[in-house]
């Protein structure tokens, strides 16, 4: 029987089955430290685990260059979702960045960093000979220009900055020459410390008073230790606190930092802290390790790719997957600014969490492809 064009005959013994177990042991540990950090979620993030290994499972069957043959479907698809949000999205602290579906929040941002992905796979390989010249380069940033600018006006500035920095990867994985990067170093250096040195400045015009409030209190936290500094020194004392093996899960011991009520978005943006605090610097270490021998795995996994664009979709999930990580780490220990991502399969999120599935799916569908294209 002939199989549908998007389907393809593979062997099971191509199946990347050690990446599989890492990403379903991050998740499970996830799992349980969320069950730690808010019970009320652990249910639900269940679910979204069992949903994304069966999402993660199709996709990883499905021919990925037979999906990239309607990547200009799927840009479209993305600036419609994020553009949607602004319209009908549901208002949560001042931003909005969710869709109320009914039976969950969907956060098109989350999907929309995996989806693009996809699409300029599909774009740098078909402009792979003339991806240095400007006018290749010019319709690269309007086209990553215009979901930037979508998601930015949520506001969201640090899905933003981890979206851009994704995107960036992807062009240079790409083929772009040491020359324009060098170029482009030059200048923007110098322009990002004009401005830092004016953002830090009363009645800046360039950041919300929020924002502004967070890189402030990152360069002096002592001057902003009751309100702009106080959630990451109580993730530093909780993850400090943990010592070695940690205080265990579920603990009821009354000098947690988490039992005290402490720490805000203790199953989100601060789950790291959670992690050190109960699981100690050696499951902290541990969680740290799962997570590089993921992107790792993507990497390796890219690098046998028989074409660009497979290159191109391995590294651009894996890159996302540690660019994440070091923002979300970064900020629960007080390395950079304050700035809210979720922890790749570790922090609550159904969208964060299938969406990442649906990158390891076709990760293993690259990881799949017997033949060499033409």
């Amino acid at each position: 029987m002939r199989l549908p064009n998007f389907l393809k005959r593979y062997h099971l013994k191509d199946y990347k089955m050690n990446l599989v177990l890492l990403v379903l042991a991050l998740s499970v540990i996830g799992v349980f430290v969320i069950g730690s950090a808010e019970p009320d979620n652990q249910s639900r993030q269940i679910i979204g685990l069992a949903f994304g290994l069966f999402v993660m499972v199709i996709v990883s069957l499905i021919d990925y260059v037979w999906l990239m043959d309607f990547y200009w479907l799927i840009y479209g698809f993305v600036v419609l979702i994020l553009g949607a949000v602004l319209v009908i999205g549901t208002e949560v602290n001042g931003a909005t960045r969710w869709i109320n579906l009914g039976f969950t929040q969907f956060q098109p941002s989350e999907l929309a960093k995996i989806l693009l992905i996809l699409f300029f796979a599909k774009f740098i390989t078909e402009h792979e000979d003339e991806i240095s010249e400007p006018r290749t380069l010019l319709k690269y940033a309007v086209l990553c220009g215009i979901p930037l600018a979508l998601i930015i006006a949520e506001p969201n500035l640090s899905t933003t900055i981890c979206t851009a920095l994704v995107l960036c990867l992807l062009i240079y994985i790409g083929g772009l020459s040491y020359k324009f990067i060098g170029t482009v170093l030059m200048i923007l250096i110098p322009v990002a410390v004009i401005f830092l040195s004016i953002v830090v400045q009363p009645n800046q015009p360039f950041l919300k008073d929020y924002q502004q409030e967070r890189i402030l209190a990152f360069l002096e936290p002592e001057k902003y230790a009751s309100d702009g500094a106080y959630q990451q020194r109580n993730s530093v004392m909780a993850i400090g606190s943990g010592q070695l093996t940690g205080k265990g899960l579920n603990n009821t011991t009354t000098e947690s930092v988490k039992n005290g009520d402490f720490i805000l978005e203790p199953s989100t943006d601060f789950i790291f802290a959670i992690v050190g605090e109960e699981l100690g610097f050696i499951g902290s270490c541990i969680i740290i390790a799962l997570l590089l021998l993921i992107v790792i795995q993507c990497i390796l996994i890219g690098r046998r790719s028989q074409n660009l664009s497979g290159r191109i979709i391995c590294c651009g999930v894996g890159g996302l997957i540690g660019i994440q990580s070091f923002i979300n780490i970064g900020v629960a220990t007080q390395l950079i600014p304050n700035t809210g991502v979720p922890l790749p399969f570790i922090s609550y999120g159904l969208t964060s969490l299938v969406s990442l599935y649906i990158g390891i799916g076709l990760v293993l569908n690259v990881g799949l492809q017997p033949k060499k294209y033409q």
